[in-house]
């Protein structure tokens, strides 16, 4: 028997990417509302300031913020401070700040989270 000694592969040539011209982006048109519609506006009760109660403004602040906002704040504090469960990124460890606001719970997931802030907002 014949010893096969195998070939070296084909490499295909590299090409880089283009960049996109000015006639491949097309201007997108804007979408005007069909006639008998009714044009969405934002809810004003989620920008209605509220004030924090002391334990939430701890972490927040104790001005009067806007639910989204306090949400906002919570998420940047839970970040900073490393506070996500690495396995499941979705439930929030709280640390002793947050155990005061969470009811005394360890771990709660971040939609039971936003019920949760609601309680300390007046």
């Amino acid at each position: 028997m014949a010893t096969v000694t195998k070939k070296p592969a084909a490499k295909k040539a590299i090409v880089p990417a283009k960049a996109p011209t000015q006639s491949a982006q097309k201007a997108t048109p804007k979408k005007v509302p069909a006639i008998g519609t009714v044009v969405r506006k934002p809810n004003a009760a989620f920008m209605k300031p509220l004030t924090p109660s002391a334990t939430l403004a701890a972490v927040v602040g104790a001005t009067p913020l806007p639910r989204t906002e306090v949400t906002k704040k919570v998420w940047e504090y839970i970040k900073k401070h490393n506070l996500q469960n690495p396995a499941n990124k979705r439930n929030i460890l709280a640390d002793e700040k947050l155990k005061a606001i969470f009811g005394g719970k360890k771990e709660v997931s971040m939609f039971e989270m936003t019920k949760l802030i609601s309680d300390h907002l007046r």
